[in-house]
């Protein structure tokens, strides 16, 4: 039997939101590994520069980054063990969190122009 796509059952904004939390763990400079083994720590969020953000390689629009400020969303993705947050300085993903399949990064994250 195949495994269920979201089988933590995520709205759009969480998905969303731990799909950049995904990305900047691939990122110097904006995470590192935690104390915890297999655990990453996110000590630095981007921020808009105007209708996008840029995220290493990655240009996204800000609409798809609204996650990164809605406190409710990070606490949805502590509540199902994803991450521990600090919100709004950062956070730790868990090992969940890396291997959760969210299916948006290649929709979400588009190769930088400029």
């Amino acid at each position: 039997m195949a495994s269920k796509k979201n089988p933590l059952n995520l709205n759009a904004l969480q998905l969303k939101t731990l799909t950049l939390f995904q990305a900047l763990c691939e990122l110097e400079g904006y995470a590192s590994p935690a104390e915890e083994e297999g655990h990453m720590l996110i000590q630095r969020l981007p921020h808009a520069h105007g209708d996008h953000f840029h995220l290493g390689p990655w240009v996204l629009a800000a609409r798809d980054a609204s996650g990164l400020a809605n406190e409710a969303a990070w606490k949805a993705l502590e509540r199902k063990g994803l991450i521990r947050s600090a919100f709004p300085r950062g956070c730790v993903l868990t090992p969940a969190g890396i291997a959760y399949d969210t299916g948006l990064k290649d929709r979400l994250l588009q190769a930088g122009h400029h």
